[in-house]
């Protein structure tokens, strides 16, 4: 909820609880006044049931504000240490460079640590923004035809390298009937949703990485892409709230990783602005999690808008360095 809509629904609420009151001392002013009729006691009735749904409705209002209290105080502790690690890290080495003469190679290994510090402190400030853009306009530009097999194994490789991971830590699982599928939509978007579920995959699976992708055709016209982790899994009442913006699953390993609460935020706000949804589906705790990416199949036969002036649109939008957002 944006700011001007929570100002909007506190001065709703601030509002309704001034009119219930004014209407409970009226009630009892008429009821002092007046002689107890049945017309009053009718009366009476009514604006008590108001006043008790007026309670309710406030109290309602009132959990629901401290809980995304809550979730934001969260989310301004973990961004103030995804952001203060990386800065001291990097001040570190540049101190030791500074003050000492190093060997070469122990040189050059500093300078991969502060670029890869750099490049973690870098992603946080994106997440953010990403965040903020995604919640304030939907993106409609820039829509092109991609081949989703090819961006996932794209980001699959960018996992195993980001993370230090062997191959077959992430299988990618063949297509039946070898089939390309295509959506359209905005590559950058869909390749930070893609990496994000894979991100969170290998760091919910403490105990070993063992993740798998896949893609299927669904309900004739869709595409799930799914990609399942044998990890800490879920409880039953989190696979939605997972989903909101700054949650992050109670529980010890909370703190141990790392997170900002916006990754599968993102995911799912990606999703939708493509026309699908992103769900979560687990056994339970320690039983791994299974993240399914739905989204409307494209005919590939059918140019996308941008394509009528540049035909190699999809492999420069899979392919193409540019900044990737996960967390």
């Amino acid at each position: 909820m944006n700011i001007t809509r929570r100002r909007g629904a506190i001065a709703f609420f601030i509002t309704l609880g001034a009119i219930l009151v004014g209407l409970a001392i009226t009630q009892s002013a008429w009821l002092i006044l007046n002689e107890r009729t049945v017309a009053f006691a009718v009366l009476g009735t009514i604006l008590f049931a108001l006043l008790v749904t007026g309670v309710v409705l406030n109290t309602v209002f009132l959990v629901r504000e401290i809980r995304r209290n809550e979730r934001q105080d969260s989310f301004l502790n973990a961004v103030t240490h995804e952001l203060k690690t990386p800065i001291a890290s990097i001040r570190l080495y540049l101190e030791t460079l500074q003050r000492r003469t190093m060997p070469e190679e122990q040189r050059q290994q500093f300078y991969t640590n502060m670029l890869a510090d750099s490049d973690r402190l870098l992603g946080t400030v994106e997440q953010v923004l990403k965040a903020g853009e995604l919640g304030q306009r939907h993106r409609q530009q820039n829509r092109t035809l991609i081949d989703l097999a090819s961006l996932l194994d794209d980001c699959i490789a960018i996992t195993l390298q980001r993370h230090h991971l062997p191959a077959e830590a992430i299988v990618l699982e063949p297509v039946p009937g070898a089939v390309r599928l295509h959506v359209l939509g905005i590559a950058e978007d869909l390749r930070t949703a893609v990496l994000n579920l894979l991100d969170n995959a290998v760091k919910y699976s403490p105990s070993g990485v063992h993740v798998r992708c896949s893609l299927a055709i669904t309900r004739y016209t869709w595409v799930a892409l799914s990609i399942a982790d044998t990890g800490l899994g879920l409880p039953p009442n989190q696979h939605k709230r997972i989903f909101n913006r700054f949650y992050r699953v109670p529980g010890r390993y909370t703190v141990k990783i790392k997170g900002t609460g916006l990754g599968l935020f993102l995911v799912r706000n990606i999703a939708r602005q493509h026309g699908g949804d992103a769900t979560a589906n687990s056994p339970g705790p320690n039983q791994g999690t299974t993240i399914t990416l739905t989204l409307p199949l494209a005919n590939p036969a059918t140019p996308s808008p941008n394509d009528s002036d540049n035909p190699a649109t999809l492999p420069q939008s899979i392919e193409s360095p540019g900044r990737t957002i996960t967390g």
